[in-house]
Parts: structure tokens; sequence; C-alpha cells
């Protein structure tokens, strides 16, 4: 792996766009091995308390949601070396011992890619608690749920790595629902996937209340004509064992060109407060996840904005030029 530039600040984020294989054709050096990974913390947290990397596992992505620029540009699977080595660099970079003495070392597979169509992952989860000194560590993945590529096989898998490798609740799984609209849901995540019941069944596998497992986050970026039915959601999961995440569209340049528009306003003091309140009379923990502003600029939370910008030849500079991608996010009316 070559790092080839970053971008961020270190006291927030900072976004590391790296090539993983050297370039055998022209195509290949424009970007097709080419992957981007983040490290990022919570301000007024200090890296110490809690520390956030955030991991590709393919280069580019098969699925294409609507929202997010990895995908269109799938070139294959990384290996489990390959994921590990981003983990390992930014670890090395601030901890050359390869101690990393933060309480809470949180390992996200969420950036390019989808995790569960990748068997490597799982070798990669394994390996992760092996490599540092990191009393702290914590694993997440953040999946869509896709049915094709051996995804089922994987997330079945993922309970016994869960169990040998992240007991006592160190590990949290994610699944991005965004619609209770099973037609809207094809439209914003277009591959095949496990219906909300089938999720809901899995998770059921999946969830050791007693063992000290973490519930499992639902999380929805509530964008206008994509509904979200608590009732739905109420029906299917169970608020002991699910928590829900609310977080705004990122202003992606996929969003922008789909002309997708957040509920989610983060420039107002209480957003998408209806939504929040009815969640929370149907007993579920309600986490609304707006982050620093600042990080849209960086480009760490915004679904892979800098590794498109440098495949269309756009590189930007050390905080993009937002305002030009700018979506037109307005509060929900």
């Amino acid at each position: 792996m070559r790092v080839i530039a970053e971008y961020g600040r270190d006291d927030l984020a900072k976004v590391y766009v790296a090539r993983m294989r050297e370039a055998e054709t022209d195509k290949q050096a424009k970007g097709e091995y080419m992957i981007e990974f983040v490290e990022s913390l919570q301000p007024p947290n200090p890296r110490e308390r809690k520390w956030v990397l955030i991991v590709s596992s393919m280069f580019g992505c098969p699925i294409r949601c609507k929202m997010c620029d990895a995908g269109g540009n799938y070139s294959g699977k990384m290996t489990a070396e390959e994921i590990v080595s981003q983990v390992d660099y930014v670890v090395r970079r601030r901890y050359p011992d390869g101690k990393v003495p933060s309480d809470k070392f949180k390992v996200q597979f969420a950036r390019m890619g989808e995790p569960t169509l990748n068997p490597a992952v799982l070798d990669a989860l394994r390996m992760l608690p092996k490599m540092f000194d990191a009393p702290g560590l914590y694993a997440s993945l953040s999946t869509v749920a896709p049915k094709q590529g051996g995804a089922p096989d994987v997330l079945d898998r993922l309970i016994e790595v869960k169990n040998d490798c992240y007991a006592n609740g160190r590990f949290q799984l994610q699944f991005s629902i965004h619609t209770t609209d099973e037609d809207k849901r094809d439209e914003m995540i277009p591959s095949k996937k496990l219906s909300l019941e089938e999720i809901a069944n899995y998770c059921e596998r999946f969830i050791d209340l007693e063992a000290g497992d973490k519930k499992v986050t639902l999380n929805f970026a509530p964008a206008e004509g994509y509904p979200i039915d608590v009732a739905v959601v109420r029906r299917h999961f169970n608020p002991a064992k699910f928590i829900i995440k609310l977080t705004p569209l990122n202003p992606t340049v996929r969003s922008r060109e789909e002309s997708l528009i957040s509920i989610i306003d983060p420039h107002i003091d209480d957003p998408s407060r209806g939504l929040v309140e009815e969640f929370g009379r149907n007993g579920y923990d309600v986490i609304l996840s707006i982050g620093e502003l600042e990080e849209n600029r960086i480009g760490s939370n915004c679904g892979q904005f800098i590794q498109r910008a440098i495949q269309a030849e756009e590189r930007p500079r050390e905080s993009y030029e937002l305002d030009r991608y700018q979506v037109n996010c307005d509060a929900a009316k």
C-alpha cells in the first residue's frame, strides 16, 4: 500500500487516499486500485478517549446506492492483508510500537465497498486483535444486507467471529435501511437485499443480550420522498434489541446528481424532532448523529467524495469546495 494523499485535520478527521496495488493499465493508474480510509475524533474527546478508524473492503462498490460516490466503479475485493494494512498504517503513524492507549479504539468497516460481499473481512476481523496492544479495540460493520455474492454466508459466519473475538459488547452491527417503503428502498439501494423481516430474523440469532452484546443499529438517512414509518419498524424490530440512528444525508456528488434532499438539516437546533419523538414513544433509543460540519469539507463522512473527485480529475484541495456540490438541505415540512 502506498499513501498518495491525505486531507483534513489531526484534531478532527483525516482522509487518506492510497494505491493498494501497482497499476498495470492506464485505467488502473487513474484509480482502479485506489482506496480511502479515515481516522476521526469526537471533539472534545481526545484520541486517548475515543479514536475511530474507517476502512475500505473493496475497490469501489457494486451496490450503487443513490447517495454514495463509491458505487459504479467496482474493481474487485481487497484481501484481508490489504484491509488491515489501512489500520496498521494509521496506528503506526500515531503509535509506532503498536500500543494504542485509547479507551475506545473503534475500527469500522464502512468506507468503500459492501463488507458482507467480501469474506476476507471476516479474516481481517480475526487478525486485528492480534496485531496491536489495544485493550480498547472495538469493531463495527455497516451493511445494506445484500443477498448476492455470498453475503448471507458472511453474515452467518460473522456471528462466530463476534463471539470469538469481540465478546462483551465490543462489536457493533449496523444495517443501513434509509426507508421502510420496500419499493423506495430498492430505488435507494438497487441490489437484491434481505427484507426487513429477514434482517430481524437474522438479528435474533446474532444478538445475545445476556452475553453483553450491543443492540443492533438501524440507520436511516431521511430524504424527501423516502418515507420512514415507525409502525413498520416497530412491527419488525424489538426496541430491546435495536437502536435507531438518524443521520443527515451527506453532501456527496451522487446525492446532488440524484436530487436527494435531506430531511435533517444540521444547521438548525432541533432537526427532525417529530421522527425522534415518535421512535422514542415506541420504546427505541435514538441517536441523532450530526457530526462537525467541517467533516463534510474534509470529506471524512460524505460518501467517498475525494475518491470520485480524483477520478474525475478534479483533485480537491485541503478542504474541498463544499459549496460547489452542496445539497439543498431543507428542514422537514
